[in-house]
């Protein structure tokens, strides 16, 4: 019988339940275990694909073209589990299950009710996962919102109702709650007290703590905390504030034995314990020596998670070539209405300019111009750039206009009336109304050129890489770029499509229309990033 974690979170959001759960995952491979994770969100939205950036972070697209939520990121960076769109469940997909179904009959006419219908799917979809992957050990639910929350009602019970079905050896809660820190270090533990007791109402005794707190904390305060939730001292973990990196957090639950008292709690028998790959990376963290500066010009920079894969594909490049990465925010908006580009990008900015310009993925024309600006300044004055999907776009953009003369060139998202359209929707998609899941979405293989920059990045004929967008480079101008110079180093297989464009005679100036952060880990990073900090550290050191 397969082995099931609930994770859930207590007192306030934002703790960092994704990466305990994710951590959790890391420690059971690392001793030998199967282990598929899966993300339970109370959003009435069918998936997330349509959520603005600001809203819930970035949209995570899994290989099945999945548009989930960013902690499914985090369980791809920590865990090797394959991912796809039924490891992301949301209320919305629930219920619109269930109205199908009743629509159609199949519930003989019963009156349909949160209990059992609901909690029924909730509880088929989880267990689907791992009935199609047959070789599956353990699944980790995490459950999303904080308890106490009405919209997570619904997937708690059914948390509560899988426990009770296959009983404590099979199903384990663990939670994660707060430990405030009031004056001069004095820790509080009252609210867990209070979070335990919201999830004891909801019919759940957690077997498992994780308090997140400023420090570790002693053994007086963990008997304390026991005492007063009826968990085991030796079952209240501490998930304390770090001042190195994320990826730490497996190794600092390691030290603790979370994954022994987990696996025991299971009747898992323990195995030895693999964390080489994770102590590697911390020496290569440690190792880092100098810094480059990466400006990324993008549109939503007023929050972290609107890029979160971006910037943890950085570091994650950053950790291979042992340099840190200061991540340089520039709201395109910014660099389209001033007239002085140096002063955001060159030696006279904050902090003396940007060593690398990337230009991530995104929709709509806001801040368009001044993404073409920085894509001019990175091409004339031989930056390392890096154009993601729309970034990409940006690159065809700014080569029509500054180098072929076009000065009208555009994308018909930005401008129908163009009379060079370098970037276009394609045709079978010209008259979409529903925006949710129409776009090409999730794994396409791409073809690299030889000797190419692409093609050096992987060293691979053929790269599978995931997408998620609706506009393409314009066929039409196929003949006119190549000419001029612009070369087309990346396709689809049948040649259809162009999948990366790169600059003649440049450092590195390249873009692709995937998206290859959401396959990068801080044990492996991805490729094309790898190789990006790779030129910007060299470029940086031979300016030096």
């Amino acid at each position: 019988m397969n082995k099931y974690i609930f994770v859930t979170g207590g007192v306030c959001s934002s703790l960092g339940k994704g990466v305990a759960a994710s951590s959790l995952g890391a420690l059971l491979e690392g001793r030998g275990l199967n282990v598929r994770m899966i993300k339970c969100d109370p959003y009435i939205n069918v998936d997330a694909g349509t959520m603005s950036p600001y809203q819930h972070g970035e949209v995570y697209v899994t290989d099945d073209g999945g548009e989930t939520d960013l902690d499914l990121g985090n369980y791809a960076r920590f865990t090797s589990g394959p991912l796809s769109r039924a490891n992301s469940i949301t209320t919305g997909q629930v219920y619109e299950s269930v109205i199908r179904k009743e629509r159609e009959g199949r519930y003989l006419g019963r009156c349909v009710q949160v209990i059992p219908h609901i909690t029924d799917e909730i509880k088929s979809r989880i267990l689907a996962v791992s009935k199609k992957d047959t070789d599956t050990d353990v699944v980790i639910v995490e459950i999303g919102g904080t308890v106490g929350d009405i919209e997570s009602i619904p997937f708690l019970e059914a948390a509560r109702q899988l426990i009770h079905e296959m009983g404590r050896a099979n199903a384990l809660s663990v939670h994660l709650t707060l430990i405030p820190e009031v004056g001069e270090g004095e820790l509080k533990t009252k609210p867990t007290q209070h979070s335990v007791k919201a999830m004891q109402e909801q019919g759940i005794q957690p077997d498992v703590l994780i308090c997140r707190a400023p420090v570790l904390l002693d053994e007086a305060t963990r008997r304390k905390i026991a005492l007063f939730t009826n968990v085991e001292s030796d079952a209240v973990f501490t998930s304390y504030n770090v001042d190195t990196t994320i990826y730490e957090v497996p190794l600092i639950f390691f030290d603790q034995k979370l994954d022994q008292v987990a696996l025991k709690k299971l009747g898992v028998e323990s195995r030895h314990a693999n964390l080489k790959p994770w102590y590697s990376m911390m020496e290569r963290f440690e190792a880092r020596s100098g810094k480059v500066r990466i400006g990324i010009v993008g549109k939503y920079m007023d929050l972290h998670d609107s890029y979160k894969s971006v910037f943890e594909a950085l570091f994650h490049a950053g950790l291979e070539s042992r340099i840190e990465v200061e991540l340089v925010k520039i709201d395109s908006s910014r660099l389209e209405e001033t007239e002085d580009a140096e002063a955001l990008l060159g030696s006279s900015a904050a902090g003396g300019g940007v060593d690398g310009i990337l230009v991530p993925g995104g929709f709509g024309q806001r801040g368009i111009n001044g993404m073409v600006k920085a894509a001019a300044w990175a091409r004339t004055h031989k930056l390392p750039y890096f154009g993601i999907c729309l970034g990409m776009q940006i690159m065809v953009i700014e080569w029509a206009r500054d180098v072929l003369g076009w000065e009208d060139a555009d994308s018909t998202e930005f401008n129908q009336d163009t009379k060079h359209p370098v970037v276009s929707l394609l045709e079978d998609q010209v008259d979409v109304k529903n925006y949710g899941g129409t776009m090409r979405l999730g794994k396409w293989a791409s073809v690299p050129e030889p000797n190419s920059k692409f093609f050096e990045a992987y060293k691979e004929k053929i790269v599978s890489e995931r997408h998620r967008h609706r506009y393409e480079f314009a066929n039409t101008f196929r003949k006119e770029m190549t000419d001029s110079g612009l070369a087309l180093t990346g396709f689809t297989e049948d040649k259809s499509l162009v999948e990366a464009v790169e600059w003649p005679d440049h450092p590195w100036g390249l873009g692709v229309q995937f998206h290859p952060e959401f396959k990068s880990k801080p044990t492996a990073a991805s490729p094309l990033f790898r190789d990006f900090i790779a030129a910007v550290k060299k470029v940086k050191e031979t300016k030096e």
